[in-house]
């Protein structure tokens, strides 16, 4: 069948280099912290934090990131997985069948969220020293520039993909033996967060918003959970717990009104709370 505004995404697994081959989705993970570290240093300059505090906070975020990420959709989509292969939980194994190394196949950006909050809340006691939403407010920033390559991994990895079109439009995912497009929902997210990254990169260095705190974190919560509301309309079902309300909306919808609510709130409240 001949579909006119369509193509075939048939792409490598990643990049061979003849010993070693470079996962794309691992590739966007290590960009992501690269370029969050250079962000981040750019702030801490611009604003006198000790630069030596830098290093730190690379390793809270990290660990935040790829722990929270895993054990969230552990917990929200997959949680038979803690009684049939506890391992698995937070190893890149499974012991099901025989021992085999299979990297981790789910990663949750709400979990990603929750495990980044905790991990600013013990940085900045015990690094840090200053206020909890000074941190958020500025880290927030690299992890939506990180949100758009992290889409684009699973675009790469032929994952996370949307529904069918019933059009010529769309995307043929050959990787999964389809031969009929189907929305590429991973893109569509990805550009939203482009826009949301520059949002915030604006916001922080060409006005005073900066000076309220909670407001850059709030605003964060508002655009980029929005983005995923949307765009979880065109994606298909990753399962989860949907069908226990009746499938009204998608888990990722559910898990995301209360992101968006919290950060209308710290937006709110920002008014009365100026850096001193």
């Amino acid at each position: 069948m001949t579909h006119l505004l369509s193509f075939t995404w048939n792409p490598t697994e990643g990049i061979d280099l003849g010993f070693y081959t470079i996962q794309y989705y691992s590739l966007m993970f290590v960009i992501s912290f690269v370029a969050g570290w250079f962000m981040m240093k750019s702030i801490y300059k611009k604003e006198g934090v000790p630069l030596e505090k830098l290093d730190s906070l690379f390793i809270y975020m990290v660990l935040a990131i790829l722990l929270g990420a895993r054990l969230g959709h552990v917990l929200f989509y997959q949680p038979e997985l803690i009684s049939e292969d506890p391992l698995a939980v937070i190893l890149p194994i499974s012991t099901v069948d025989g021992f085999k190394v299979t990297g981790f196949r789910g990663l949750a950006s709400h979990g990603a969220a929750i495990g980044v909050i905790i991990a600013m809340f013990i940085y900045y006691k015990r690094v840090l020293k200053m206020p909890l939403l000074w941190i958020l407010d500025r880290v927030v920033i690299p992890v939506a520039f990180g949100a758009i390559l992290v889409r684009i991994g699973n675009f790469m990895n032929s994952e996370i993909i949307g529904k069918a079109t019933n059009s010529d439009y769309g995307v043929i995912f050959a990787k999964l033996g389809e031969d009929f497009p189907r929305h590429p929902a991973q893109l569509y997210e990805s550009i939203g967060y482009v826009f949301v990254f520059l949002i915030l990169w604006f916001t922080y260095w060409k006005t005073d918003k900066k000076q309220q705190l909670g407001y850059l974190f709030g605003l964060f919560l508002v655009l980029l959970w929005s983005v995923r509301f949307v765009v979880e309309f065109f994606k298909k079902s990753q399962g989860g717990f949907e069908e226990y309300l009746g499938d009204a909306l998608s888990t990722g919808q559910w898990l995301s009104i209360p992101f968006i609510i919290a950060g209308a709130y710290f937006m709110l409240k920002s008014r009365g709370k100026k850096i001193a």
